[in-house]
């Protein structure tokens, strides 16, 4: 196997830049469709203000942004740099995650965790909301996955999975006994399970430290120059569906969820620092392991 994968990366990989960009491109009808509870194969791309059919030379990823200048070639709206971004970032990340794993079944895994936390980043940034459709599919998925790799390595995704969701529900309630309110986003816990099932128990406290750390500097230096840490929420298009929770909320155990929560100037969305902490300890991991002192690789999962 490694001949033939030694015979083929060079063709392999520009390959894997292509898919990149291709999934970036669906990625990017998730992010726009799946808060709005809408189908994600039909109809098909179109722009959101006129309803113009987007044609296959229009939706080529990043170039056809490019040569359109960024405007639709029906009513001239503006589109918006996501698109491009998004693409540009999977085909990075995938091609980042092959330099780390090679073309080994290790690879498989982390694609797919990839076009997980993309969207679900995107979306939190938005609308402040980690659908289920994406984090209890991922769960699933990152449990799965771990099958080929042996009994260990799934009893390592199912009890990263369980520790992440307990130890998260368990902060979640002590700070609303705490504070009387709300301190962490209902939906995180589903998407720390999600990074749990990939990466396993070990990693959950490296990814828990590295996206507090830096979802607070980031958080403290926005609210210095616009005075909010976070993005300003936009409402989805249609009311969630009953049992879905908004990400924001409780809903573990069926509790109302409400409806006129607005984010205040000093909250944050979390999803996307605890997507960034799981991407960094995977494709860093080697790094920190090489310039770190040992005692703090370990703390991370990466000793």
């Amino acid at each position: 196997m490694d001949v033939l994968a030694d015979f083929f990366s060079p063709v392999a990989l520009p390959g894997l830049v292509v898919f990149g960009l291709i999934f970036g491109s669906f990625l990017n009808v998730v992010i726009a469709r799946l808060p709005a509870g809408e189908s994600l194969a039909w109809p098909g791309s179109r722009c959101p203000r006129c309803g113009h059919a987007i044609r296959w030379w229009e939706n080529i990823p990043v170039l056809s942004w490019v040569l359109l200048r960024a405007r639709c070639s029906g009513c001239k709206g503006a589109i918006s740099w996501r698109y491009p971004l998004v693409e540009a970032l999977t085909a990075g990340l995938f091609v980042a995650c092959q330099q780390r794993y090679g073309w080994t079944y290790a690879l498989v895994p982390a694609l797919v965790m990839v076009c997980l936390l993309v969207p679900l980043t995107f979306i939190d940034l938005e609308h402040w909301i980690l659908p289920h459709e994406l984090t209890w599919t991922g769960i699933a998925a990152g449990v799965l996955l771990a099958i080929p790799a042996g009994k260990d390595a799934v009893v390592e995704s199912a009890v990263g999975a369980a520790v992440a969701f307990g130890g998260f529900w368990a902060m979640e309630y002590l700070g609303a006994w705490m504070f009387k309110k709300e301190a962490l986003g209902g939906g995180d816990k589903f998407l720390l399970a999600l990074i749990g099932a990939f990466l396993g128990w070990r990693s959950l406290l490296g990814v828990v430290l590295l996206s507090s750390l830096q979802g607070s500097l980031v958080g403290l230096v926005m609210l210095a120059i616009q005075g909010r840490a976070g993005p300003a929420p936009t409402p989805p298009p249609q009311e969630p569906k009953a049992g879905e929770g908004d990400g924001r909320q409780p809903g573990a155990e069926g509790e109302a969820l409400e409806d006129d929560w607005v984010p205040g100037p000093t909250n944050i969305p979390f999803g996307p620092w605890l997507a960034a902490a799981a991407l960094e300890l995977v494709l860093l991991g080697p790094w920190f392991r090489a310039h770190l002192p040992q005692a703090f690789a370990e703390v991370l999962g990466t000793g």
